[in-house]
């Protein structure tokens, strides 16, 4: 595959990510994912999934939204990323993105959303319905009480909620919703602003699934949560056909488990989708740097720069 570094400018700060084409161009279209809260492009599955399914002929596209990582810098000294989201301008950068794809011919991609980004992507394929299939990875449940418990897990405001929700509204009552809150579980710091935008705006997963009508695939680690990725649920009262695969000995981010989503996320897209089944095992990765199986082996273990084959 070719990979290209590209940039795509919004009405504030580009958003920078991957285009991935197969050797001789994409011959099934085109799959955009949506990364997962405070992650990025190049981690997860935006990162491992393009090799294989560029060899089915899709294109892909995988980039930072604006809210990406916890805390980060681009130009200036000015802070940026998760910790100062908003779900207004994730739901803005994949509009954005999807319309980049179409000018490139890809007008109706594959979406795929890992955990916060599966909710966007659900957001995102209501909101366009040409949408050919649909791919959420441990998509969260969402809706108003999205940060109303931090689970077994002790995630976002964990026992605090009340406390932290008074501490944020005095912030933005004087002024200062760019302050930032310390949280006693990930992704532990937090500006005042995002804190009630988080508590209220997050898609709703179940309540949109009616309205999705294409093919869906829901994917859930068994170590995951199943009141907070509700796969099952959102089976239920999807408004088209969904499957949905639990994975053995798998957590939130797939460690160890890479070749298994590969497979389970390659095949469904070639069932769906009407393509010719790939060549060798599609768990396998034909990448020289990354793991061909299920491996322990650790990201800054592998041999960087990670794009440099095949760049443009």
């Amino acid at each position: 595959m070719h990979t290209e570094l590209v940039s795509i400018p919004t009405d504030t700060m580009p958003l920078d990510g991957a285009f991935y084409e197969p050797v001789g161009g994409a011959t099934a279209g085109a799959v955009l994912f949506f990364h997962g809260n405070t992650m990025n492009f190049y981690v997860g599955a935006p990162r491992f999934l393009p090799p294989v399914l560029t060899r089915l002929g899709f294109a892909c596209l995988a980039f930072n939204r604006r809210g990406h990582d916890i805390l980060s810098t681009r130009d200036s000294r000015l802070a940026v990323g998760g910790a100062f989201q908003f779900t207004h301008e994730a739901i803005a950068d994949n509009r954005v993105a999807a319309e980049w794809l179409a000018a490139r011919g890809f007008p109706n991609p594959v979406v795929a959303g890992h955990s916060n980004g599966g909710m966007l992507g659900v957001r995102h394929v209501v909101d366009h319905p040409q949408t050919p299939a649909l791919v959420l990875l441990s998509a969260g449940r969402g809706g108003a009480i999205a940060g109303s418990s931090g689970g077994k897990e002790g995630l976002f405001a964990g026992e605090r909620l009340e406390e932290l929700t008074a501490q944020a509204r005095s912030l933005v009552q004087a002024g200062r919703g760019r302050e930032l809150m310390f949280m006693p579980g990930w992704w532990y710091v937090i500006s005042a602003e995002s804190f009630l935008d988080r508590i209220g705006t997050v898609p709703d997963t179940i309540a949109l699934a009616p309205s999705i009508k294409c093919p869906v695939l829901c994917i859930r680690g068994d170590k995951e949560d199943r009141d907070r990725y509700p796969a099952e649920e959102f089976q239920s009262r999807a408004g088209g056909p969904c499957e949905v695969e639990i994975v053995p000995e798998c957590d939130h981010f797939y460690v160890g488990r890479e070749a298994t989503i590969r497979e389970i996320v390659s095949s469904w897209l070639a069932k769906v989708m009407k393509l010719p089944p790939i060549t060798g095992h599609p768990g396998s990765d034909p990448e020289p740097h990354e793991p061909a199986a299920d491996s322990q082996q650790s990201v800054e273990k592998r041999p960087l720069p990670w794009w440099g084959e095949g760049m443009r």
